[in-house]
């Protein structure tokens, strides 16, 4: 049995309910790395730190890794060089940041790990020494209510510079937590707590589960004296000589695909020859040559109903060998107008007859779907993701009503396609694949033709929504 699974089932066996805690350390837990790292060198890449801030941070860094001293002195220096910042300023680049850099270094199997707690009803926490810029995006993602991180001090908009209270680090995270437990009632005898780094031992002796995840030498040497169960959680390894060979033909199957359709099309004068060529040997070549496989459930609704709209929830470039590989003939889509000159896309878009819309513009972009609604009129399938853009994680974005209304005026059945984990396998802005298993879930048609009023379609919208939540959640065997 795998560490994750051993975690898993002793979740389920233990009590429940909110009376029990789950804390979860971020830096090394939850992600694969370090968050203050990557905010750094972001500021470095952009110019925005000075000699005397770089030289400072290296000498403090030097300290804690020769001396093991705290890192109060470091947090000392990286908030001093803030003051006078704005902190909208600061909020919107923790947002930026976690959508590209540290939304890809959150362990899958952490992901389960936070769902188990929260479906066992138990009270989580995300516990660190990190300010709120750099863990309250991730928080949110996770689905983690309650946030214990050392305070920045601000003032009218602004920051000083300062911390206000204790830096949540060794002793000072253990207190926090057993303060938060004492105000909402925590069993802490009953309860869970994840960390990696030796400064975590007090923070772990609070409570009666001490889980010790990807620990360094100092909390391994500690759990061993304690007799803590140590478990490992990992990220697939993308940048691997095999992985970029395996993307290249990946990419390669497509291309190959889609001139064969173009072949094939101009000899039979006929862009739906072309379409289902292209769709169907360019999806089942870049799959294989990529070593992804799909596992489908549910996939007599992808013919039951034709035409449909098809909702898929969108993660990935691979998404694209995916959705064309389930569907095959007789569909368009729908994409953001800056692929239109996107030469990789451009012939893709020329076969499937492509809508392109200006996603921040929405009068606009309903208007650009009436060929969509044409085509379906005509027997033609759409495909669409209702979200309108990758999301950064696994983690299901709002729902944009364009699809609806599409599906509404031409009168035809939406059908939602689920897909559960094609961003682990190729992260939202890579272009490196890692090979695998596709999980996809089409749920039965849903019939459009009793909606007629904008209120009914909202409320059909948010149903549909909460149908890939809740297939998302409880994943069918």
């Amino acid at each position: 049995m795998s560490d994750i699974d051993l975690l898993l089932e002793n979740i389920a066996a233990g009590p429940q309910g909110s009376q029990v805690g789950a804390f979860f350390d971020f830096d090394g837990t939850l992600i694969d790395g370090y968050s203050a790292a990557l905010y750094f060198r972001e500021r470095v890449t952009s110019r925005d730190v000075g000699t005397g801030e770089l030289l400072s941070t290296m000498i403090e860094l030097f300290r804690m890794r020769a001396r093991d001293a705290d890192v109060t002195k470091l947090m000392e220096v990286s908030l001093r060089t803030l003051a006078g910042r704005e902190v909208d300023e600061l909020e919107r680049l923790a947002h930026r940041l976690w959508r590209t850099r540290l939304a890809p270094r959150v362990y899958p199997d952490a992901r389960r790990l936070v769902r188990a707690h929260l479906d066992a009803g138990h009270t989580v926490a995300l516990a660190s020494s990190a300010t709120r810029f750099q863990a309250a995006a991730a928080a949110e993602d996770l689905g983690i209510d309650h946030l214990l991180v050392t305070k920045v001090e601000e003032a009218e908009g602004m920051l000083t510079g300062l911390v206000d209270g204790p830096i949540l680090w060794g002793e000072g995270k253990a207190q926090a937590v057993e303060a938060f437990a004492a105000e909402h009632g925590i069993d802490l005898a009953s309860s869970y707590a994840y960390g990696n780094g030796a400064e975590d031992v007090p923070y772990l002796e609070t409570v009666g589960r001490p889980r010790p995840i990807n620990p360094d030498a100092g909390l391994a040497r500690a759990a061993e004296q304690r007799g803590w169960p140590i478990r490992r959680l990992s990220r697939p390894r993308r940048l691997t000589p095999t992985n970029v060979a395996r993307s290249v033909g990946g990419i390669g199957g497509l291309g190959t695909g889609i001139a064969a359709g173009l072949g094939l099309g101009l000899l039979n004068q006929s862009r739906a020859t072309a379409l289902e060529v292209a769709a169907t040997l360019g999806s089942s070549l870049s799959l294989a040559a990529a070593g992804v496989r799909l596992e489908v459930q549910g996939e007599e609704h992808l013919w039951s109903h034709r035409p449909a709209v098809f909702l898929f929830n969108h993660q990935s470039q691979l998404d694209v060998p995916i959705v064309g590989g389930l569907l095959r003939r007789d569909f368009t889509a729908v994409a953001k107008k800056e692929l239109a000159d996107n030469p990789g896309f451009a012939l893709i878009g020329w076969l499937a007859d492509i809508a392109y819309v200006d996603r921040s513009d929405s009068r606009q972009a309903l208007k650009a779907l009436e060929p969509a609604v044409n085509a379906l009129r005509n027997g033609k399938s759409l495909a669409i993701a209702p979200e309108g853009t990758r999301s950064p994680t696994a983690k299901l974005l709002p729902f944009k009503k364009g699809a609806f209304h599409v599906a509404m005026q031409a009168r035809v059945p939406i059908v939602p396609i689920v897909i559960r984990n094609a961003g682990e396998l190729m992260e939202s802005h890579s272009l490196l694949i890692t090979p695998g298993v596709v999980q996809v879930c089409v749920l039965p048609p849903v019939p459009t033709a009793d909606w007629t009023t904008r209120v009914e379609l909202n409320r059909a919208a948010n149903a549909i929504r909460q149908s890939y939540l809740d297939t998302l959640a409880s994943w069918p065997t």
